[in-house]
């Protein structure tokens, strides 16, 4: 069990369309508002660790300079959207080393006010890429979209199963107010609206956004003199199985499949013990493997598992309890946004959406196009 890490800082920046403003700026205005919720400053900040922005390269060194950090221990880590649970395992590990001490995580995207898709940009076609992009998969809800067919065939998964879980998402974003979509749905309109990428309809996919994000992490000694409760990292793992959709293994199983019994088992904790979940929704189908992946429910069951909107708010699966990437926001890669609400419900910070005692959290990131996985457990003593 990791036990003397802990997240002391959250913050957003702004979120849904935010022209003028750059990249840099909301990762700059998201490291403030979080140090600042944990009582710290960039003067503490001995680590820094992003990744993504629209500067290609060591994003990681370009935030530091533009907060006037120089880090003891620097992590350009991408693995797409799982990589702020993988940044979260590497500082705790970095803290437990005595490499550092306060790790500042951070995200922005200015993908809707660019009118880009970080995962969809035209391009040359790369290594493994060339055996797909000549044949025109409308990448990534194309991924998705094969994943889900296959689902179908294979277990008699049903459209409306995958539309419970975008009309359960948007019952929690109506009890957000920064929510982008906050308009009630039904699993008709769902199925009504059109489709992106068959079966995938139009409400069976995240919004596109713009936002940025940050986590301050630390050693539990040092989050002990911190403003907020410290929220402990008990466990953590990480990996990815491919880049390129052709080269899935399986593509109803996800890497969650390996993380989460890892994390759940650094952590000493079983799924009967998690109070909320939050987990990557780029689209409907993600939520329903992962659920399956991570074991809540077995191979092909999701589709019951989630039935009866028993993830929607007064359900008995408290699941994506600030709107998630469906209904919230999602400027890209959402991963930072499942810890940042993932403590708040630990700290009992969830307002209108607040889940009643809970005391561990499980999120999950996922990244590419079910390519890579990353899995935190979060508790509160």
């Amino acid at each position: 069990m990791v036990e003397n890490v802990a997240i002391v800082g959250v913050a957003e920046s702004d979120l849904g369309v935010v022209a003028p403003k750059t990249v840099l700026q909301l990762q700059a205005q998201a490291a403030k508002a979080a140090l600042e919720d944990a009582g710290l400053t960039t003067r503490d900040v001995d680590a820094v660790l992003t990744a993504g922005g629209d500067w290609g390269w060591a994003p990681s060194m370009l935030v530091a300079e533009y907060l006037g950090i120089q880090p003891k221990v620097t992590d350009s880590t991408n693995i797409g959207g799982a990589s702020f649970e993988a940044h979260v395992g590497h500082a705790a590990a970095m803290i437990r080393l005595g490499l550092c001490e306060v790790a500042l995580i951070t995200y922005g995207s200015t993908q809707r006010s660019s009118a880009s898709r970080s995962l969809g940009r035209p391009g040359p076609a790369h290594y493994t890429e060339q055996f797909e992009r000549p044949y025109g998969p409308p990448l990534p809800v194309g991924a998705y979209a094969m994943a889900a067919m296959r689902h179908m065939h294979d277990y008699g998964t049903k459209p409306e199963q995958l539309a419970e879980v975008a009309v359960a998402t948007r019952k929690w974003a109506q009890l957000n107010p920064r929510a982008y979509k906050r308009d009630p749905i039904t699993i008709e309109d769902v199925l009504a609206s059109p489709y992106i990428a068959e079966p995938l309809h139009l409400l069976d996919c995240c919004l596109v956004t713009d936002g940025g994000g940050a986590v301050v992490v630390t050693s539990l000694e040092r989050a002990r003199d911190c403003r907020k409760v410290p929220i402990r990292v008990l466990g953590h793992a990480e990996t990815h199985t491919h880049l390129t959709i052709s080269n899935m293994p399986d593509l109803t199983l996800t890497s969650a499949a390996t993380t989460g019994p890892r994390a759940m088992a650094m952590a000493g904790v079983t799924h009967r013990d998690f109070d909320v979940v939050e987990v990557y929704d780029s689209f409907t189908i993600t939520v329903m493997l992962t659920l399956e992946a991570l074991g809540f429910c077995g191979r092909g069951e999701s589709g019951a598992f989630v039935s009866g909107q028993r993830t929607a708010p007064g359900g008995d699966f408290p699941m994506n309890t600030n709107g998630g990437g469906l209904s919230y926001c999602h400027p890209g890669m959402y991963g930072i946004f499942l810890l940042i609400e993932a403590v708040r419900q630990l700290r009992g910070e969830g307002e209108a959406r607040q889940v009643p005692n809970a005391r561990l959290a499980l999120v999950h990131g996922t990244g590419g196009v079910l390519s890579s996985g990353a899995t935190c457990v979060l508790g509160r003593d």
